[in-house]
């Protein structure tokens, strides 16, 4: 089968590698070793500040998301929740049960988050943003985001999980205190782990606020991390393939260049579907995901088709939109080859009059 979906999504061979192997024994200087050159390795890629942090939980995206909404703000916050689809909703979700106030923005699905939004909200202490809606596709234009932070000295936290690596991200250029992704998006390697850099400024605040969870605690995480460790049995294989995935990323010239060729792999599919009946969803597409809404409906059956009769993974969407949207992601083990298969594919269910 060929993914084509956002995750978890297709891995390298030396990655698939590792999950042949009997899950080591870590708490070893051997496994330290290798959780502190993580950490230093993922802070490099995003351009963190000096003397900010990453800590790593045995997770998945949400689970960093709630530790973020519980870690770094408090009751006193006033929260700015830019809600662009199901994730973004999903940072609303996550405001309203902790209690943290908040004022929800709401964006056009598909459609760019614009200045005049924003416009009467300067008094807020926090900003909560999926820097990419992967629901819909849609890439905000986070240079925006981050100059009203500064402008107004918000706090800038950013879901990256479908972002990083595929999307321009720098954390010192952006000001944003922290940063969020997860193993099994661009990463590539298996689900379990949801990754955090931290910046001295949120370090600051989960230092001084109250600890409200014991299995999400940053301060535990950050404080067994010291030691290239982490307070809980953490989910060791994928540790080990993010360790080698990192270091293949690094050896074949760093972050950008393999944003590069996701950018290209994405480029080529859109291109390669141009004549068939599809509007893209999304104004301003990540690199790392193409949002498509069949001129004849119909979605959720594509999905299906190309799974039963191509051997193709897509990405359905759900709610409202699984018969009206679905997407095909572009990270992960993917090639232009592999792209020419899914556009034969949906040439020929066009042929067959299924689109």
């Amino acid at each position: 089968m060929l993914n084509f979906t956002v995750g978890p999504v297709m891995s390298e061979p030396d990655v698939l590698e590792i999950a042949n192997r009997s899950t080591p024994y870590f708490r070893t200087p051997e496994f330290s070793e290798v959780m502190l050159d993580n950490e230093r390795m993922i802070l490099e890629m995003l351009n963190a500040p000096k003397n900010s942090r990453c800590v790593f939980l045995t997770s998945s995206g949400t689970g960093a998301m709630e530790s973020m909404v519980m870690n770094i703000l408090n009751e006193n916050d006033r929260v700015i929740v830019i809600n662009g689809g199901s994730f973004g909703h999903r940072f609303v979700e996550l405001a309203e049960l902790h209690d943290r106030p908040f004022t929800e923005v709401k964006c056009e699905f598909g459609k760019q988050l614009r200045r005049e939004q924003l416009d009467g909200l300067e008094d807020n202490t926090a900003l909560l943003i999926n820097m990419h809606e992967t629901s819909s596709g849609v890439l905000y234009d986070m240079k925006m985001v981050a100059e009203f932070c500064k402008e107004n000295n918000i706090l800038l936290l950013v879901d990256a999980i479908s972002s990083f690596i595929a999307d321009e991200l720098d954390m010192t250029e952006l000001g944003a205190a922290a940063v969020i992704t997860g193993s099994q998006k661009a990463l590539a390697v298996q689900p379990g782990v949801a990754v955090m850099a931290l910046t001295p400024e949120a370090l600051r605040r989960i230092d001084e606020n109250k600890e409200v969870c014991m299995y999400l605690s940053l301060k535990q995480a950050l404080q067994n991390g010291q030691r290239g460790q982490t307070p809980f049995t953490p989910a060791v294989t994928t540790l080990l393939q993010i360790h080698t995935r990192l270091q293949g990323i690094i050896s074949r010239g760093g972050v950008q260049e393999e944003r590069n060729i996701i950018a290209s792999v994405a480029a080529d599919f859109r291109n390669g579907i141009k004549d068939l009946p599809f509007e893209f969803v999304s104004e301003f597409p990540s690199n790392a995901v193409t949002a498509l809404r069949p001129v004849n409906g119909h979605a959720k059956e594509i999905v299906r088709i190309l799974k039963d009769e191509y051997q193709i993974w897509g990405c359905p969407n759900g709610g409202e939109l699984a018969d009206e949207v679905f997407r095909i992601g572009h990270i992960g083990h993917i090639t232009k080859e592999d792209n020419q298969k899914l556009i034969d594919a949906l040439h020929d269910m066009k042929e067959r009059s299924l689109l």
